[in-house]
């Protein structure tokens, strides 16, 4: 036990204590406590909501530009005022290509003649945008509306907005969300980048440690003095404190920041989170870390240099990628049978689990499920690291193959 906190006081002190970790440490709070310092300053001095500052800062308003339309089945009669600046009447198509060409507009509208049996109209512009480039859509649609309902601004308005849905959730400590609002998006897209970037981070740091040490010859030393087992054990429980200590410095910052922000600059509900999502992401963060780590250890023990083990990490993090292809499935369906999946499966739950709790309320039975499948995994993985981590492996010099890896990761080796 001596030695053990021996290695573990040795490897904490060297990694807490090193400049690339405390600017990383510290940086993230620096960088949103000047954030909210700029958009206090922003909010003060224009009298705009700081949530629509956010918003338009991430998805900066379109400039509107003039278009024209053809009208070939003779519907439109009247443009609307508030939509004469945004478009304008072409007889004919030829006279909206010479227009486009001429710069006069940005773009043409022609509204085919059976538009009504088909509701087609083809957009002409000059670029390719498939996603940025009917931005303006909005305006087509309006004079759709306002000619097709004769005018009539109470019928039009309903065809254009026909419903205004209220959303009313049973939680009541759930802050209510607007589904339009692109923060909405935002925040469970931050929280999942945050936690695969610590998970990763704090096991990688197991893995430079090992190989490290085997290249300058330093195991060698160390295995004179203290088993594998205990070597493992300490440097495992001090880089997870490490990163535990990253963890609630980011997070704590970051909810402290959120609930400062919702008092003082009226930020939208869509930027706050629960008190009970701190405490989760501890729980979610060690036993994610314990997997990893001992995946990490692993290929450590195994791998005779940081060249060969770079290719064995690809293999081993795939599964906490998956979450960040999915993100949006996870996001805006976050009860779906794929995201309830992704959230129980030991290798994915650190982060998907973690992406859905930010997006919304999960019940405590799917929590809890994965967090003791996460405690079986880690437990086995483990055990597994430990047989490993052995002195003719920390000390062998042969190659190392991810088929090899995964064989002795599955007990056949």
């Amino acid at each position: 036990m001596k030695k053990t906190f021996l290695v573990f006081r040795n490897e904490f002190i060297s990694t807490v204590t090193r400049k690339s970790f405390l600017i990383t440490l510290f940086l993230l709070p620096l960088v949103s406590l000047v954030v909210m310092i700029v958009i206090t300053g922003l909010q003060k001095s224009t009298g705009t909501n700081a949530g629509a500052l956010i918003s338009n800062l991430m998805v900066p308003s379109a400039k509107t530009t003039l278009e024209g339309f053809v009208d070939e089945s003779s519907l439109v009669t009247k443009i609307p005022g508030a939509y004469q600046f945004r478009l304008t009447r072409y007889t004919g198509e030829a006279d909206a290509k010479t227009a486009l060409a001429k710069g006069q507009i940005s773009a043409y509208y022609l509204i085919e003649k059976d538009y009504l049996e088909n509701g087609k109209i083809i957009y002409v512009r000059p670029d390719f945008n498939p996603l940025g480039g009917s931005i303006q859509s909005s305006s087509i649609d309006a004079l759709m509306a306002y000619n097709l309902t004769s005018g009539n601004l109470n019928l039009y308005y309903r065809l254009q907005n026909p419903v205004n849905t209220s959303v009313n959730t049973v939680d009541s400590t759930a802050p209510e969300r607007d589904q339009s609002n692109p923060l909405t998006f935002f925040l469970p897209y931050a929280v999942t980048f945050l936690f695969y970037i610590v998970i990763i981070t704090s096991a990688s740091l197991l893995l430079n440690s090992i190989t490290g040490e085997k290249q300058n010859r330093m195991m060698e030393l160390l295995m004179t003095s203290v088993t594998p087992r205990q070597m493992l054990t300490g440097k495992i429980i001090a880089l997870g404190l490490a990163g535990l200590l990253q963890t609630v410095v980011w997070s704590g910052s970051g909810l402290l920041v959120l609930r400062y922000s919702g008092r003082n600059l009226a930020l939208a509900d869509a930027f706050q989170l629960p008190a009970s999502i701190l405490l989760w992401g501890i729980l979610f963060f060690l036993l994610g870390y314990a997997v990893y780590a001992s995946l990490m250890a692993g290929i450590g023990a195994l791998v005779p240099s940081m060249r060969e083990a770079s290719q064995l990490t690809t293999v081993v993090i795939i599964p906490l990628i998956i979450p960040l292809m999915f993100i949006s499935l996870l996001i805006q369906t976050p009860n779906s049978m794929l995201s309830v999946i992704l959230s129980l499966f030991p290798l994915t739950s650190p982060v998907a689990m973690m992406t859905r709790l930010a997006a919304t309320h999960v019940p405590l039975w799917q929590i809890g499920i994965a967090l003791i499948l996460l405690v079986l995994t880690a437990v086995y993985f483990i055990r597994v690291s430990a047989n490993l981590f052995r002195a003719q492996n920390l000390l062998s010099g042969k190659s190392m193959s991810a088929k090899n890896f995964i064989r002795a990761m599955a007990g056949r080796q």
